[in-house]
């Protein structure tokens, strides 16, 4: 896991690159991976932001660079 600073966002390497969501094959720029603590477990939760539109968040977990291939 990567480092965590006091405010729980993680220092991920993916940070302000082009990144894929899996779970809704979106695109856009990693923003932000914060922890948070929901019933007592621990969940990575990353924010996304296309290029245009609504920025987004999902599962950590679901995210992997982007290729730029379909």
């Amino acid at each position: 896991m990567n480092p965590v600073d006091a405010e729980g966002r993680e220092e991920n390497p993916l940070l302000h690159h082009l990144v894929r969501d899996i779970a809704s094959r979106g695109e856009g720029e990693l923003t932000a991976v914060v922890h948070e603590t929901h019933g007592g477990r621990l969940i990575r939760i990353a924010h996304i932001r296309p290029a245009n539109g609504i920025a987004w968040s999902t599962a950590a977990d679901n995210v992997t660079p982007a290729t730029g291939g379909p």
